[in-house]
């Protein structure tokens, strides 16, 4: 699918994943579009349509518009190590729906995440330790793995990772009464997802909100 439509009038959250979902798929064949970046700078210098606002982890192995196949002004990219939530996340989600007019947040983990290892082993360190802090609530929760609950079990890292994916959703729409009143109305929806830096795949999961 393309973005061939009225983006005021025609964009849906529903039309918004499915591009995203298209584009990945393109990305996993090798057949990523070829754009002109530079004309895509002149063509949304003054116009730019971003139709959905990912919110990720900052690991360089994590490109969100190639992984995606999207290019300059399709998305918002929000980035910060273990894709927590905090005041300054939700204030700029905040104003990809409600001024910029997103549809869709998608919130995507990954596996192997170096911040859920650190939380794992408990890592402090300065200001990094503020921020995983936000990551070792989901350790708890993670009741499968028995023994290694560390940073060495990479099962045990992608499994809290995921339920970090899942507090991160909770967080903004229990923290945001301007994005939990667009979801309740069904204007926008927001989506969990985690990428396997192995493959390369994005698994959007179907329990959404």
């Amino acid at each position: 699918m393309d973005l061939n439509i009225n983006y005021h009038t025609e964009m849906t959250p529903d039309i918004a994943l499915q591009i995203l979902r298209d584009g990945h798929e393109r990305f996993l064949s090798g057949r990523s579009k070829h754009r002109g970046l530079l004309q895509k700078v002149q063509e949304t210098k003054d116009n730019p349509r971003p139709f959905a606002s990912i919110l990720s982890c900052m690991d360089s192995r994590v490109p969100t518009e190639l992984i995606l196949d999207q290019s300059i002004g399709d998305i918002f990219n929000i980035r910060i190590a273990g894709n927590v939530i905090s005041p300054h996340v939700l204030g700029s989600l905040e104003y990809t729906i409600a001024t910029a007019g997103s549809k869709l947040i998608v919130v995507m983990g990954h596996t192997n995440c170096g911040a859920v290892r650190s939380a794992c082993d408990d890592v402090m360190r300065e200001n990094l330790s503020g921020l995983l802090r936000e990551v070792k609530v989901c350790i708890s929760q993670e009741f499968t793995e028995i023994s290694n609950r560390t940073g060495h079990n990479e099962s045990f890292v992608n499994k809290v990772s995921l339920l970090n994916v899942y507090r991160s959703v909770q967080q903004i729409l229990e923290q945001s009464s301007i994005i939990r009143q667009r979801v309740d109305s069904r204007e926008i929806k927001i989506i969990p997802a985690m990428y396997d830096i192995s493959v390369g795949n994005l698994t959007f999961y179907n329990k959404h909100c």
